[in-house]
């Protein structure tokens, strides 16, 4: 369809499918050197996928950290990504990850829904401050966590900060990609889950982080975000979709700063 060649990620990065086997190999061995500070398959819904893991630091954690992976709504569990956890870990907070269903076993308005119960879970357990941050399709999720009408109000008024990584914060574009197929996205639902059309979130510090190198429509997406809510935009130079993640394990990162601070 018209818009395929512009969502299209991986077919524009060299040796991409070497990247899905390295996190995985990356976030198992992660997981297993925090032995019994790795709680794995946490429930937060009914159905299989709706799990998360919680891995905590050393002592008291500081605060939470929430982060939700992408792959377009349709691909990918939270077991490829345990790894990148090790960036707030050093700085002191605790990380839950969740899985969600995909699509098109669900709608991308049921996903949102499922992220925001998980958040919520995640809450109940944890105290202190709370940070979201999410690539891609879950770029699009933690956006949509700052809709006042999504979580609950003690929970909202926890989270500090946001960084959407490559959002997908306008999806009307994607009704003329082939993936519309698997997603079922009609316009109004295309409207709805926009977080462009949002009210812009107060008193959360957000930053849209993008790759330098990624496709112009993701760089026309963080933008897009950006300018609809006042935030703060990084357009990290060099960087394609699939690398811009690796600042969130690296506690020394501009992205962790921006998240959870100095």
């Amino acid at each position: 369809m018209q818009l395929d060649e512009a969502y299209k990620n991986g077919e524009y990065i060299e040796g991409a499918a070497d990247f899905p086997p390295r996190w995985e190999k990356a976030a198992a061995a992660f997981r297993a050197s925090l032995g019994a500070r790795a709680q794995v398959g946490v429930s937060y819904g009914p159905s299989p996928r709706q799990v998360f893991d919680m891995f905590m630091p050393e002592g008291v954690p500081r605060g939470t950290a929430v982060f939700v992976h992408g792959g377009y709504w349709k691909a990918f569990d939270n077991s490829f990504w345990s790894h990148l956890a090790a960036g707030p870990l050093a700085r002191g907070w605790a990380v839950a990850m969740p899985s969600y269903d995909l699509c098109p076993d669900v709608a991308i308005g049921d996903i949102t829904r499922q992220i925001a119960a998980a958040v919520t879970k995640v809450a109940s357990r944890t105290h202190g401050p709370m940070a979201l941050a999410g690539h891609s399709a879950g770029g699009h999720l933690v956006a949509r966590m700052m809709d006042p009408l999504v979580l609950p109000a003690e929970v909202r008024d926890r989270i500090e900060a946001v960084v959407p990584i490559s959002p997908v914060a306008d999806l009307m574009p994607l009704l003329q990609t082939s993936m519309n197929e698997i997603f079922g996205l009609d316009e109004a639902a295309a409207l709805a889950e926009s977080p462009v059309n949002m009210t812009p979130p107060h008193g959360v510090k957000v930053t849209v982080w993008v790759g330098g190198d990624e496709r112009p429509a993701f760089l026309e997406q963080a933008e897009a975000l950006s300018r609809a809510w006042g935030a703060r935009r990084v357009v990290a130079e060099g960087l394609h979709h699939f690398d811009v993640i690796d600042a969130f394990g690296d506690p020394d990162s501009d992205m962790i700063k921006a998240l959870i601070g100095s």
